[in-house]
Formats: C-alpha cells, sequence, structure tokens
C-alpha cells in the first residue's frame, strides 16, 4: 500500500574534477562550467557519454581503452521532480543500483550518502520534500576513494584488482580475465520516491519449515512498525492458493515482530527443472488495525525443502559427499556459471530473460551466480523461480583475501543481510556461498602460512547473518572451501572444485583423474563466429591473432593496455586448436570453425565424463553460459547470443536421458543409459558407425529411475579415427548423441563431414525435460 513516485528516465549529467566547494543544486551545477549531456536512469555514465556522441561505441576496438581517463572524473546527475507531500507516511528516496560513491542532496540539503553499489540504498527524506523538487546525485570516482585505505601485505588481489579491496563494486568491472575495465559510475537500476504508511510491515518472510506429500509446515517472520499494540488492536493475516491447494492464518499482535506458524495440507511442492512443477504460491498478507487494512504486500513463495550434503574425504577410498538434497530427493546439478550479463550494468535486465530460454533450451537446472559479479536483478531471481533453475549464490568476493578488520567486517555484515532479506523468499536459492576462490588467494597470497579457516568474513561474519536471517538453506564458505581436510590432502581433499588445470587436450590427465565429486567451474576456449567477431574488430585487425594485434588482445581479455595481465589467451586458443588438429589454421573462417569444433567436444566430454559416474559424481556447472561483452572466451554463446558449436553437444550431453560412451577401459568401452528422471524407461537403442553405418550394438531395455544403466560393451577401438552415432527412443522422445574414437590429430574435414550428418539427423528431443 506504498505509494510509489518513478524518478527513472531524463536526467542530466555533468562531470569534471572535483571542486573546490560541494555543488549541492541544480544552479550550482549549471554555474561551474562543466560539461553537461542528457543522461538515463538506469544508466552508466560511459553510455550517456556515448549517446551524447563524446564516446565511441565501447565494444569495439580498442574504445573501451579510452574509458581509463575518465576514472577520476566526478559525476552530477541532476533532474527535477513533483511531488505531494504527505505527513501520514515515511518518505524515502530509493535508490535500487547507486554507483557506488554518492552523495545525495535535494532541495539542496545532504539525505544520505553511498558507498556500496551492490545493495539498495533507501534515504529518509520526510522534511526534504516540497512539491517542486531538485534533486542531485554527485558520484566520486572509486579509485580516489580506495587510494584512502591502507593496504597491508596481509591482504591482496589480482593486479588488475588491488584496488577494489576495500570498494563495495563488482570485483569483474576492475577488469578480469572475463571482463572488461569498466569501472563506471551512475544509477544503474532505477530510482524511486517511496511514501509508506506510517503503520506497515517491514519484513515478511515466509519460509517452508518441513514438507512431504500430505502436509507442509510454514512459519512467517514478521516485523510490524508504528503499531501501538496497547492501544489498538492489530491482527496479522496471511493467505496463499496455488490451483486448489490453499493455506491461511490469523494472529493478533502482542509485539510487533514475531513468528506466526501456517500449515498447508496437500502442497503442491516446488521442484526443480525436470523434477516437477513449478508449484508457486501467491501470497497475500494483511496487517489490520481494530479490523481495518491498513497495510497489505504480496508475494509468491515456493514449498520446498533444500539441503546440502558434504563431508571431507577421510583418506584413502573415500570421496567424501557433496549432493544437493531437494525436497528429500537427490539432485544431479547439471548447469552453468551466471558471469555478468553486460559489462555496463544498466544493461543487465534487458539480457536477463533470453540468457535464462538459454538456459532452459541447453537442459540446466542449476546456475551458479559467480562472486565477481552484481547480486542480480529481481527478475533473475523471478524467471528461475518459475523455470526451476536452481541457483548457487554467491556473495560478491572473488580471488582476493580482503579486509579483515573492524570496519570492513561491519560494511560485509550490512551488504549480507541486504542481500539475504532481498532474496531469500524465493525457492530457487539453493545455497549461500561466501565468495569465489578466496580460500585459494589466502594460499596464493600468504603462502604456507595462508589459512582460509581465518577468514573472519566467511566464517564468521557471513555465518552469523545466515543464521539470524536465513537459517534452513545451506551455506558454503567458499567455492572451493579448503577446510582443514582440504589444506591437509590438496586437491584430493575437495569434494568439490574448479577443474581448469594446465587448459590442454581436454582428456589430459587433470580432467580424467580428478577425484572431486562436484565441479562448480570447469571451461574451455572457443572462438566466436566471424560474422560476430566483425562486429568488434576493426577490419585491419581481423587476421592474425597473436600478442602484436592488439584489438584481440584486448578483447581475449586483456583489460589494461600494456600491462600483461592476461596476453596467454590468445596463444591458449591456438595451442587447444593445434591439440586437437595438428596444426592452426591461416586463416579467420578456419581458425574460427576449428576452434569452436574443440571447445565442443571438449565440454561434451567434460560432462559425459560427469554423467556417467552418478551418483559417485553429483554434478557440474561449467564456464560458462554467455558473454558479458564481445570477446574470445570459454561462453558457449557470443555478446550477440549467437551460438557456438558447444552450446548444441551442450543441450545434447544433458538431456535428461542420454547414452553416452564411456572412455575405454582397458580393451572394452561401455555404453551406458544416464537417465535422470525418477520412472525407469522402456527405450531402444542403436549404436552405430556414422561413415559406414556399421552397427556396432543394438537392442531395446528398461533402463532405472535416476541411475546410470550400463547397456553394452563394446571393444574398444582407441586407435582409429572414427565417429559413432548413439540413437534411442523412450517416452521422453527420440535422442541422438555421439562420440568420438581415436587420438589426436583429426583430421578437420573429417569432422566437418561428421557434423554434417549430426545436423542431418532429427534435432535432439528430450533435452527440455520430462
Amino acid at each position: 500500500m506504498s505509494r510509489n513516485t518513478c524518478l527513472c528516465g531524463s536526467w542530466s549529467l555533468a562531470y569534471g574534477d572535483a571542486p573546490a566547494e560541494p555543488l549541492t543544486t541544480i544552479a550550482g551545477v549549471e554555474s561551474a562550467g562543466l560539461p553537461i549531456v542528457p543522461a538515463q536512469v538506469p544508466g552508466n555514465f560511459e553510455l550517456d557519454l556515448q549517446a551524447a556522441g563524446k564516446l565511441p561505441d565501447p565494444m569495439v576496438g580498442m574504445n573501451m581503452a579510452l574509458l581509463r581517463p575518465f576514472e577520476r572524473t566526478h559525476m552530477w546527475f541532476t533532474r527535477r521532480f513533483q511531488a505531494e507531500p504527505d505527513n501520514n507516511a515515511d518518505t524515502l528516496l530509493v535508490f535500487e543500483g547507486l554507483d557506488c560513491y554518492a552523495d545525495v542532496y535535494l532541495n539542496g540539503r545532504l539525505v544520505g550518502q553511498s558507498d556500496n553499489m551492490l545493495v539498495e540504498q533507501r534515504f529518509p527524506v520526510d522534511t526534504e520534500l516540497q512539491t517542486d523538487n531538485e534533486l542531485v546525485v554527485h558520484i566520486r570516482p572509486a579509485v580516489v576513494e580506495a587510494a584512502k585505505h591502507v593496504y597491508s601485505p596481509g591482504i591482496g588481489a589480482m593486479e588488475a584488482n588491488y584496488e577494489s579491496l576495500y570498494v563495495r563494486k563488482a570485483p569483474s568491472m576492475y577488469g578480469w580475465d572475463i571482463m572488461p575495465r569498466a569501472l563506471s559510475g551512475g544509477m544503474w537500476r532505477p530510482v524511486r520516491l517511496e511514501q509508506a504508511p506510517r503503520e506497515r510491515m517491514e519484513t515478511l518472510y515466509l519460509q517452508t519449515d518441513w514438507a512431504d506429500d500430505g502436509h507442509a509446515g510454514l512459519s512467517l517472520h514478521y516485523e510490524v512498525v508504528g503499531a501501538d499494540v496497547i492501544a489498538d488492536r492489530y491482527e496479522i493475516e496471511i493467505e496463499g492458493n496455488h490451483a486448489e491447494s490453499t493455506f491461511s492464518a490469523k494472529k493478533q499482535l502482542i509485539f510487533g515482530i514475531g513468528r506466526m506458524h501456517v500449515g498447508a495440507s496437500k502442497p503442491h511442492r516446488w521442484w526443480p527443472r525436470g523434477r516437477g512443477e513449478q508449484a508457486l504460491y501467491d501470497v497475500r498478507v494483511r496487517l489490520l488495525k481494530n479490523g481495518v487494512v491498513v497495510d497489505e504486500k504480496r508475494f509468491r513463495h515456493g514449498i520446498r525443502t533444500v539441503d546440502l550434503r558434504r563431508s571431507a574425504p577421510s583418506g584413502a577410498g573415500d570421496p567424501g559427499e557433496f549432493c544437493f538434497i531437494v525436497n528429500g530427493e537427490r539432485l544431479y546439478a547439471m548447469g552453468s556459471n551466471w558471469v555478468p550479463a553486460d559489462a555496463f550494468h544498466s544493461r543487465d535486465r534487458e539480457r536477463i530473460p533470453q540468457m535464462l530460454d538459454l538456459a532452459e533450451e541447453c537442459g540446466c537446472n542449476m546456475l551458479r551466480c559467480w562472486g565477481g559479479n552484481v547480486y542480480e536483478d529481481d527478475l533473475f531471481y523471478d524467471l528461475c523461480d518459475e523455470k526451476g533453475l536452481l541457483i548457487w549464490q554467491d556473495f560478491a568476493m572473488a580471488c582476493a583475501l580482503y579486509p579483515q578488520n573492524d570496519e570492513f567486517c561491519a560494511r560485509m555484515a550490512d551488504e549480507a543481510r541486504k542481500i539475504v532479506r532481498r532474496l531469500r523468499q524465493h525457492p530457487c536459492l539453493a545455497l549461500w556461498s561466501g565468495d569465489n576462490e578466496c580460500d585459494q588467494a589466502f594460499e596464493w597470497i600468504r603462502g604456507r602460512h595462508g589459512n582460509p579457516n581465518t577468514n573472519r568474513l566467511t566464517r564468521k561474519v557471513i555465518p552469523d547473518v545466515l543464521s539470524e536471517e536465513d537459517p534452513r538453506r545451506p551455506y558454503l564458505p567458499s567455492s572451493p572451501y579448503l577446510d582443514e581436510t582440504a589444506i591437509r590432502l590438496g586437491e584430493a581433499g575437495r569434494p568439490e572444485d574448479h577443474l581448469w588445470g594446465p587448459r590442454n587436450y581436454y582428456k589430459s590427465a587433470p580432467y580424467t583423474h580428478s577425484t572431486c565429486l562436484f565441479a562448480s567451474e570447469i571451461g574451455y576456449h572457443g572462438c566466436p563466429s566471424p560474422d560476430s567477431i566483425r562486429r568488434f574488430i576493426s577490419p585491419d585487425k581481423l587476421w592474425p591473432p597473436d600478442n602484436d594485434n592488439d584489438e584481440w588482445l584486448l578483447h581475449s581479455t586483456s583489460p589494461v593496455v600494456g600491462a600483461n595481465l592476461y596476453d596467454y589467451r590468445i596463444g591458449l586458443m591456438s595451442d587447444q586448436i593445434q591439440a586437437l588438429f595438428g596444426v592452426v589454421p591461416d586463416n579467420l573462417d578456419e581458425y574460427s570453425r576449428q576452434s569452436q569444433y574443440m571447445q565442443a567436444e571438449a565440454f561434451k566430454f567434460f560432462i559425459e565424463l560427469f554423467r556417467a559416474a552418478k551418483w559417485r559424481r553429483t554434478g557440474m556447472l561449467w564456464w560458462n553460459l554467455i558473454d558479458g561483452w564481445p570477446q574470445f572466451s570459454d561462453a558457449v554463446v557470443d555478446y550477440y547470443f549467437d551460438k557456438k558449436l558447444a552450446f548444441r553437444h551442450i543441450a545434447a550431453s544433458q538431456q535428461p536421458l542420454c547414452l553416452v560412451a564411456r572412455e575405454p577401459s582397458g580393451w572394452n568401452q561401455e555404453i551406458v543409459a544416464c537417465n535422470d528422471v525418477r520412472e525407469d524407461l522402456a527405450i531402444s537403442f542403436r549404436v552405430y558407425d556414422a561413415d559406414t553405418q556399421e552397427t556396432l550394438t543394438e537392442g531395446s531395455r528398461t533402463v532405472s529411475g535416476d541411475q546410470v544403466t550400463t547397456l553394452a560393451s563394446l571393444p574398444a577401438r582407441s586407435s582409429a579415427h572414427r565417429f559413432i552415432i548413439l540413437e534411442w527412443s523412450s517416452p521422453l522422445g527420440r535422442g541422438v548423441n555421439h562420440y568420438m574414437y581415436g587420438s589426436p590429430p583429426f583430421r578437420p574435414g573429417d569432422y566437418r563431414r561428421w557434423m554434417a550428418i549430426l545436423e542431418s539427423l532429427a534435432p535432439t528431443s528430450g533435452s527440455s525435460g520430462p
């Protein structure tokens, strides 16, 4: 029942050096002699400068490097608006995303300050609001603010990211091997004026305590402000419905903060994609004063339970455990890492729906929101609720040893509390993770003296917040998590790991001999199509791809020109082509084609290596679905939504029922059926040579539900280069997969012929799940 006035749309942007005195009014900004251009909110100042003709498109050629001189630039965003002051309401200016160090002036008075782009900022303005208003938002440069801190030898980060340690921006904005350096600034999410009733429900959280087919127990946690429960009768009333299933309860308030229990009979439970219905209850909660409704909130709730069974290996023969349990059932996780949707985060939201459609199309049931990113838009989690895509959510820390002092710990506790309260209602949210690879950073930075279990942020600060705000959801301190066992045993002590290795031939020992049960990162390079490359590389820089080609280098991604940060990636892609085909092509079209062949087979191999070992292995989240800017990377869809060949191979490998050829063992090779649905399935299958049509094995079998079933054992023929087609039919439809026999080098012409044969077959069916 709050009234909101949208303050998005057209603003003005002035930019330049810091003035001697604060600019607190529009008149002051306009008279300061600064350049002024139109601006858009949500937006980023680089995009405003591009729209005004002050900058070329940052995504093209070397243009991203032109942003570096703007890193010390101050920005003043201004606009006028009208409003109706309400003495019976609490009035707030709400910035959903304010990047980053900001002073906010309403009608010439300082009403709020921000130092965190990652969380919503709410500033009370009851006394400052008028009918006619002017708003000035001064954004100070993050690099200047970063220089005000003390950097001791005990903390650290990757070279381009050192100045991010104290600054609560998305770490990747400082430059990463997958993202350009674009520090940016602006109001990157919506701005509004919110007028909330004085008597209102400030915080609500409906959680599932337990659930089975017959009943579910729910708890509504509430915080009511402004209610005099002694003078008047206040009640909380909740109603929820999904199809014919309903629940309801009502309770008189004795105190403004409390909990009420709600029972649901024959509940419709929320299931991950491929396991059942994504049942979402429409919930209405009302606050009544003496029988009259004074506040009302609506949201959706999924009745489900989630857990993570994790144990460290105890030694030889015991790999430990790492498995997600949803509604009491084990889940084999198949999915991807979710990295920044765009280098300029104001554009994230518009890309999210199409990106999530891709995740569905290639058979994902889980996404890992990587710790170098922002906390994603509400739309992302709403759509994941609807699609049944489970979310592994990192807190926004990555590849660094962050400050451990009291001040920084307090800032992280505040950030964590705000994020947990914003996201905890979503049934898609399966796991909180403290960070990305910061446990490993303790070893990188402190050597043998670096024990990540002393990390206050992930061992104390965040767990304490979660125990108060979201106690029933599992938590992992880091990914990968290095507990005392992992420190003692090394990689053999990690049931969950990031499998990058030397990134040489994809069937080399670091991949095939890994003992981890769950791979939360693993990837392989794949060149975009020539058509896409021509959209972001200048015509005279299209060829050759080497370290003398500055545009290929920048888009590979080496984010700071001349700093030699990630310059190895062009050579890596060429080396990977050579590993499979023996020679590197001398033209762009063939180079792109062979790189995509290599990437596609690598991803297919990784996924099937793990799937064929279900339940010893329990999941893989490969790196990654789509690029956040035009680049040469591990993504299987480029920035322009052009799918690489690996996308199709992944969709085939992640079918709910997939026939897979295991790697040869001794003189034999097994053909197995990986079934991820609960029911036993009657199948007919044929395995044959694509070139000769020779049938290697065929038959009809019933394959067990949620298991891997061996269908046949064939003589291993690793010395021959052969392309094997696996075809089958089942109640889920017709499926197709393949296996490539032999050891490198392969002939590119053979592979091109095999792909034509594969394309001639019926499209893979069943990839969307039962």
